[in-house]
């Protein structure tokens, strides 16, 4: 039992002191004889279990485990250091759920499902924070750049993979829905006044 808190200890020393989600793999460094997977899960559930009280979470994402403040905090935190807080144009913002969403995509492909040409600074903001990367190119003529999301972007919205991406359908539906709900409201509020 003692080696087992030995263990975790360092586990959670390693997360806590480290500047990036760690994997399994890494954790396994961690110790000179060889621990299992499964052993390190366990541990990893133990841990999140101590901290479920506490103000940080434990979470998985793309890259591996690290903890994150509770979302209570994020005012608080944001004042801290609020030079540091990145704005981002409405622009990249919507580049950005294009290529989440249909990846991978062209830069002809984001211009034509946005409707306006593309500013070269939206795409170099992306690849530059990187949460885009070019994977390849389009085989048809003048092959262009094909755009998709990477590891760092799951991470930074801590996801594990892009399967947990809000769906983008449901959204439509209830927004086409409380448009015409709001128009049935006005038609009736007209007709009210009318009278």
């Amino acid at each position: 039992m003692e080696q087992s808190v030995k263990y975790k200890n360092i586990i959670e020393t390693a997360l806590l002191t480290s500047g990036r989600p760690l994997s399994i793999d890494d954790l396994q460094k961690l110790f000179e004889e060889k621990l299992e997977r499964s052993t390190i899960r366990m541990l990893l559930d133990d841990i999140k279990n101590d901290w479920s009280e506490k103000t940080l979470d434990l979470v998985l994402v793309a890259n591996g485990y690290r903890f994150e403040a509770k979302p209570i905090f994020t005012d608080s935190l944001m004042r801290l250091s609020p030079d540091r807080a990145i704005k981002y144009s409405r622009a990249v913002m919507e580049v950005l759920a294009i290529i989440a969403y249909r990846q991978p995509v062209t830069r002809g492909d984001i211009e034509k499902i946005r409707g306006v040409s593309l500013n070269p600074n939206t795409l170099r903001q992306l690849l530059e924070r990187e949460w885009v990367e070019i994977i390849g190119q389009k085989e048809v003529p003048g092959r262009p750049s094909l755009y998709a999301t990477t590891k760092f972007f799951l991470d930074d919205f801590a996801l594990k993979s892009l399967n947990q991406l809000p769906d983008i359908s449901n959204s439509e539906d209830k927004i086409s829905n409380s448009i015409e709900e709001n128009l049935l409201s006005a038609d009736a509020s007209e007709q009210i006044n009318d009278q």
